[in-house]
């Protein structure tokens, strides 16, 4: 049996290992809760891997990991971290989630990133109550558990000692948010700094998330959609549309669903924040001239679509992602 971290008056934090083992997730909560932090006194988290299945385990990048420990540990444990999982085809063995659930029962927290929901969402505990995981896996996850209210746009969510999150660096807020309330404000941002990550992203902040890329429109609509990208700033209503390629209303409305899967208002929305957003990272524009520029007509106007699609308003966005937009290193 592998040691666990020396000083005993702090939270055990359990990270499980298993065979196709999600190399960053783990390593996220083993530099979380597992690096020796002298700074933070007496009663820092302890931490140990415990293994799931028969070692030794394969994970990503050609590695093999035996574990400290067996599940055994999960009965000790008091903050269990599921850094991912093999698959969402992947079925959870019930002993697992019999575990999980005796160690929730008895107060320890539950924490999952990215498709490590999955492993949660069977047991049974989400059921009833929301949920998040990375957005390509979020639409599978509310299919196999209709239970659970899953939510595609948040980073992470957190209810009755369940915590769930969005994509593997959305694994860094969650575990700092759980620093910030275990050990204060000063731990979480000392955290964070070693981490070189910002201090705090709220769970309900949006998922960064680029918008899937449709299968490339044909015939007349295709034309159409790269003049309105040449010039989203022109009045483009649906009737106008139609009339640039010759339909009736009724028709390329059809036309225009089957070949972006969306309507034209949404599509043009979308559009215009796209457009938006390229100018909030590439030039010193007042938030009205942009809104202006893309066709928003307003500042409020922009501010209101943004914040809806985003999950940020413009300066926010602006604030953060300025650096990266220019070119800079981060």
């Amino acid at each position: 049996m592998g040691q666990i971290m020396p000083d005993t008056t702090g939270p055990l934090a359990v990270a499980l290992v298993y065979d196709g083992l999600c190399t960053f997730e783990f390593g996220v909560a083993a530099e979380v809760f597992g690096l020796d932090r002298p700074e933070m006194g007496p009663g820092w988290y302890r931490f140990a891997s415990c293994g799931i299945g028969d070692g030794p385990l394969r994970a990503h990048g050609g590695l093999t990991i035996t574990p400290d420990h067996g599940p055994e540990l999960i009965e000790e444990a008091d903050i269990i971290v599921v850094p991912g999982w093999k698959g969402a085809d992947h079925p959870v063995p019930e002993a697992l989630c019999a575990a999980l659930r005796r160690a929730h029962a008895r107060g320890a927290r539950l924490v999952s990133i990215c498709s490590g929901a999955f492993v949660l969402a069977a047991t049974g505990l989400l059921d009833g109550g929301d949920a998040t995981t990375h957005w390509r896996y979020a639409d599978k996850l509310g299919q196999r558990h209709p239970g659970i209210a899953v939510d595609a746009r948040s980073l992470y969510r957190g209810r009755d000692g369940i915590w769930t999150s969005a994509g593997s660096a959305a694994g860094i807020d969650l575990l700092i948010e759980i620093v910030r309330q275990d050990f204060g404000a000063a731990a979480a941002n000392s955290v964070a700094r070693r981490l070189v990550v910002p201090a705090h992203r709220s769970g309900g902040q949006a998922q960064f998330l680029e918008r899937p890329v449709p299968a490339r429109a044909s015939g007349e609509i295709a034309p159409l959609l790269d003049r309105i990208r040449e010039r989203p700033d022109a009045p483009w209503t649906s009737e106008r549309m139609a009339g640039e390629v010759r339909m009736s209303l009724r028709t390329f409305l059809r036309r225009f669903q089957e070949a972006t899967g969306t309507t034209p208002g949404e599509w043009l929305t979308d559009e215009r924040i796209e457009a938006a957003k390229a100018l909030l990272c590439e030039a010193d524009l007042s938030i009205e001239t942009v809104a202006g520029a893309v066709g928003f007509g307003s500042a409020h106007a922009l501010r209101h679509h943004f914040r809806n699609r985003i999950g940020l308003t413009p300066t926010e966005y602006r604030t953060r992602f300025l650096a990266e937009g220019r070119g800079t290193a981060a």
